[in-house]
């Protein structure tokens, strides 16, 4: 795995000692010894995160924050600061500045090296989340699922997305339809919460397409309570015209009137319970697959897959 990289800044230089020796095994450490020279550096090697001392000549750390916060390229990587013992105005004018978080001189390594580890996972998730719903994107679905194949424990992926969800967009707009993905959110969550575990996840990979991925016994539990909750819901996605009918009027590609539905969920459950899932890929695939077969049905649904080794 790549190691990150991490930008420390302190004018004292036992303590860049003691931060070089600390975190040296597990990332590649920049140093320097004021808030100048550190914004050259991050400008040089982009870290993925940095620490500095909050009182340091030519540029202290409260100034160095926000030149960092200013750039466009930088502006997201986290800092933490190091303060001087009970020196609140330093912490307060620190966090005011921009910095993550404050970590008082002198410091434990093992707590210095905790608090990356969080910072690092809680910015990566920041980043990479939907804008619209705040769930884990993308990569994050990608890191739980190679996570979970990796600890060879069973585990069940759900591929949730809407039907009808285009024609809805079509006839109602797109503020409203971004309503129903922020409800499908939602519900997806409060379903994990109901009948998962802490350990169940749930991400947004776009558009009206969700997942969720949990210990396997649980799975068929999630989808039940979504589609419960979705279909509750339904109705009050729309006016009370289109309530009475129960469908919309939309034109197919040759232009024709049609008669569509109200929205549905369809979901897909991958399971590693009867098969060995080595990979990613084989996991959104099947689910793509099953997904199909679920949108085939009428109203919401959801299948299971049944393949074996």
């Amino acid at each position: 795995m790549k190691k990150l990289r991490i930008l420390t800044l302190d004018d004292d230089p036992d303590i860049l000692d003691v931060l070089d020796l600390t975190l040296s095994e597990d990332y590649i450490v920049f140093q320097g010894t004021n808030g100048e020279e550190g914004l050259k550096l991050a400008k040089e090697h982009t870290p993925d995160l940095i620490i500095t001392d909050y009182k340091m000549p030519i540029m202290d750390g409260r100034h160095f924050c926000r030149a960092i916060k200013k750039d466009i390229i930088l502006q997201h990587t986290p800092i933490i600061m190091l303060t001087g013992k009970g020196e609140v105005k330093d912490k307060v004018g620190g966090l005011e500045a921009g910095a993550d978080d404050y970590l008082v001189k002198p410091f434990e390594p093992n707590e210095l090296l905790a608090r990356i580890r969080m910072i690092l996972k809680r910015t990566k998730r920041s980043l990479d989340a939907n804008p619209l719903t705040r769930l884990p994107g993308n990569n994050s679905i990608m890191d739980e699922l190679q996570y979970r194949i990796q600890n060879g424990e069973s585990f069940a992926v759900g591929y949730a997305d809407l039907d009808k969800f285009k024609s809805y967009n079509d006839i109602y707009g797109f503020e409203k339809g971004d309503e129903i993905i922020k409800e499908t959110a939602r519900i997806l969550i409060d379903a994990a919460q109901q009948k998962g575990d802490p350990a169940t996840f749930v991400g947004h990979i776009g558009g009206d397409d969700f997942v969720y991925i949990c210990d396997d016994n649980m799975a068929n539990g999630i989808a039940e309570e979504i589609i419960k909750q979705f279909d509750k819901s339904t109705p009050s996605f729309y006016n009370e015209k289109d309530r009475q009918k129960g469908y919309l009027l939309s034109k197919n590609r040759q232009g024709e009137k049609v008669k569509l539905g109200l929205l549905a969920i369809s979901i897909g459950i991958v399971s590693s319970r009867n098969q060995e899932i080595k990979h990613v890929a084989q996991v959104a695939e099947i689910g793509a697959d099953l997904k199909k077969y679920a949108k085939s049905i009428e109203g919401s649904s959801f299948v299971r897959d049944q393949r074996q080794d």
